[in-house]
C-alpha cells in the first residue's frame, strides 16, 4: 500500500540563500506513516498546481516569523524578520487545501500563518507585546516540555489525546493574538497564550504552537497527533 504523500513547507537560511530542513519534521511524518517531501520555494502559479496534485496533505512548519503585512500592521522594528515568499507560497497551499479538503497541520510558525491569512492577528513579539512568566523561548535539549497547555473538551484534539492537560516543548516569539472567526481554539497556555486550532468542518486542519518534530521519539502526546494527521491523509 502506497504510503500518503505530505508536502512540507521548505525552510529558508537568509545568510547562505539556501532551503534547508530540520529532519523531525521528516522523521516524524515518516514513523507515522507518511512519505514526507520537501516543497521547493515558489509563487509561480502552473508550478504550485502540479505540486498541490502531487501531495495528500500539507505541514506548514517553523522558521521566519510571519509578515504583518498579512494582517495589515506595521512591522514593529527590529523585531520580526520575515520570509515574503514563504508567506506568498504558503497563502496559496493553504486555501486550495482548504478548498479541496485536504488535511493540513500547522506547527509553530505554521499555527501563526494559519490563523493570520485566515483572517486574524499575532502578537510580533511575546516578551515586548505580552511578557509572562511562562517559557515560551526555551533553551535546548528542545524535545523537554517546559510547560503545559490546557485543551479543551470536546475538541479534536481532546479527542485525539484524551487529556484536558499536557506537558509541551516551546520555542517562538511571535503567537495567535485574535483568532480568525472560521478557526476554533483546541489548547491554550496558562498565560492565556493559544497553543492550539482547528477548522471546523474541514477533513483535517489542525494545528498547534509547540513542537512534536523534536519530542516524537519521547513524548506519545506528539506522536499521536502525527498519527492522526497521516491518518486523515489516507
Amino acid at each position: 500500500m502506497s504510503k500518503p504523500v505530505v508536502g512540507v513547507m521548505p525552510l529558508w537560511d537568509d545568510e547562505k540563500e539556501s532551503l534547508w530542513m530540520l529532519p523531525g519534521y521528516f522523521e516524524g511524518i515518516r514513523s507515522s506513516g507518511g512519505l514526507p517531501v520537501m516543497l521547493p520555494l515558489t509563487a509561480d502559479p502552473d508550478e504550485l498546481e502540479q505540486l498541490f496534485k502531487m501531495c495528500d496533505s500539507f505541514l506548514f512548519t517553523g522558521g521566519h516569523d510571519v509578515s504583518p503585512a498579512l494582517y495589515h500592521e506595521e512591522a514593529l522594528e527590529g523585531l520580526v524578520s520575515s520570509c515574503i515568499r514563504r508567506d506568498e507560497m504558503e497563502n496559496v497551499i493553504l486555501r486550495k487545501a482548504i478548498d479541496e479538503d485536504r488535511p493540513v497541520l500547522g506547527i509553530c510558525r505554521g499555527i501563526q500563518f494559519i490563523n493570520a491569512a485566515l483572517g486574524g492577528t499575532l502578537y510580533q513579539d511575546l516578551p515586548t507585546q505580552h511578557p509572562s512568566a511562562t517559557e515560551h523561548h526555551q533553551n535546548p535539549p528542545y524535545d523537554k516540555p517546559v510547560h503545559t497547555v490546557n485543551i479543551k473538551e470536546n475538541s479534536p484534539l481532546y479527542k485525539c489525546l484524551n487529556a484536558k492537560q499536557i506537558p509541551v516543548n516551546s520555542y517562538h516569539h511571535q503567537a495567535v493574538k485574535e483568532v480568525a472567526s472560521c478557526l476554533e481554539i483546541t489548547a491554550t497556555a496558562g498565560d492565556g497564550i493559544v497553543e492550539g486550532l482547528y477548522l471546523p468542518g474541514h477533513r483535517f486542519l489542525w494545528a498547534v504552537q509547540w513542537h512534536p518534530e523534536f519530542s516524537y521519539l519521547s513524548d506519545e502526546n506528539s506522536r499521536k497527533i502525527l498519527k492522526a494527521f497521516i491518518e486523515a491523509a489516507k
